[in-house]
């Protein structure tokens, strides 16, 4: 008997709407709405556009020694996050390989015990958070009664101006509570879509009234259609996709979340096989790829050579709204992964010629 798909706080908002809904992670979650998916893009790269992603997994950790246990499982500096910023880092496997990718943000304020708030990928953290429990106990607190809107794009500022002027004061990554059109929340700027924005964290009975104040404000509702395709113009990791557990760092082009300190040390769950390649050398690479033809490319895709040679595959490839056409992303042996390099696709029996392309395939605009 299949498992009833969970809904989100924000799921009768989504239905009137108009959402198309779509099983993902477990939940129903809508794909796209009324207005299309490329439009939905656009409203992001030009305006700003509204995402619930509530799916997510919420929780904190809390202790004296909080960041310096949680730095025996990831390979982030977290006892240098300061107060009020938040970090990107990996949960690793003894093999390297990455169970994860979550963000943490440091909810202390530089005195008494530590608090580090989480979220971890809708898909894993039932996972995630078993494994973390294993070490922190009671420690770790989930929060699965709460709400996560995206705002994204180059109007997400002036949104916020209007419902929670302190918002606009925040860095990239930075953090504050504070309240937004009157509802207490918690704000990180930031997102997955490469554009200025924030990340609103929120009680789930205050999820609809939120979403409603931002719609009015001038956010445009948009789905995972549009977030897949932002996110891959922007050159970010999907895990189970362009990342997972057969993933090392080094060959996913990630070991800019593991600094100098952590570096030193070595001194992480996965650490010995992170550092063996990172000496080694990958046999493959993470890599961007245009597709020189109309029809887009997909997860699974065989990629070859200019000779027909198998070389690796697509993990990720939509038609890109912003540049007009198909672009991809996957792993390809190492001596391919040049920019520049010719390579051609496998798609139902016939060749289409493509080439490796530097990422981000468009610029991020994140606020410094």
């Amino acid at each position: 008997m299949d498992t009833p798909l969970l809904e989100t706080p924000l799921a009768a908002l989504h239905k009137r709407l108009g959402a198309r809904m779509v099983p993902f992670a477990g939940y129903a979650m809508p794909v796209q709405y009324p207005a299309g998916i490329i439009a939905e893009h656009k409203a992001c790269r030009e305006g700003a556009a509204l995402f619930d992603v509530s799916h997510m997994g919420q929780g904190a950790i809390t202790g004296a020694e909080a960041a310096a246990r949680l730095e025996a499982l990831v390979p982030g500096d977290i006892i240098g996050l300061k107060p009020s910023r938040q970090r990107y880092t990996l949960l690793l496997n003894d093999q390297g390989g990455i169970l994860d990718d979550l963000m943490v943000a440091n909810m202390g304020n530089g005195s008494g015990p530590q608090r580090l708030a989480l979220v971890v990928n809708a898909s894993n953290k039932a996972a995630d958070f078993a494994y973390l429990r294993r070490s922190f106990g009671e420690a770790l607190v989930e929060f699965p009664d709460r709400a996560l809107l995206a705002l994204q794009g180059p109007k997400a500022a002036a949104i916020m101006a209007e419902l929670c002027p302190p918002a606009t004061s925040l860095p990239f990554m930075g953090v504050a509570d504070a309240p937004v059109g009157g509802i207490a929340a918690l704000i990180t700027r930031g997102g997955y879509t490469g554009e200025d924005g924030y990340e609103i964290s929120v009680a789930g009975s205050d999820a609809a009234a939120l979403a409603e104040k931002l719609l009015a404000a001038g956010a445009a509702p948009a789905g995972l259609g549009a977030r897949d395709s932002l996110r891959l113009e922007a050159g970010l990791c999907l895990h189970g996709n362009d990342i997972g557990p057969d993933t090392n760092p080094v060959e996913a082009g990630l070991m800019w979340t593991i600094g100098k300190r952590r570096r030193a040390g070595w001194d992480f769950v996965g650490a010995a096989a992170v550092r063996a390649m990172l000496e080694s050398g990958p046999a493959r690479r993470r890599v961007g790829l245009r597709v020189d033809d109309k029809a887009p490319v997909r997860a699974g895709t065989a990629i070859t050579d200019a000779q027909g040679k198998a070389i690796g595959a697509v993990t990720s490839g939509v038609p890109s709204p912003t540049l007009g056409y198909p672009i991809a992303m996957g792993y390809v042996a190492t001596a391919h992964a040049a920019d520049g390099s010719a390579v051609a696709f496998q798609v139902r029996g016939r060749r289409v010629p493509g080439t490796v392309v530097p990422m981000p395939f468009v610029p991020h605009k994140y606020v410094r």
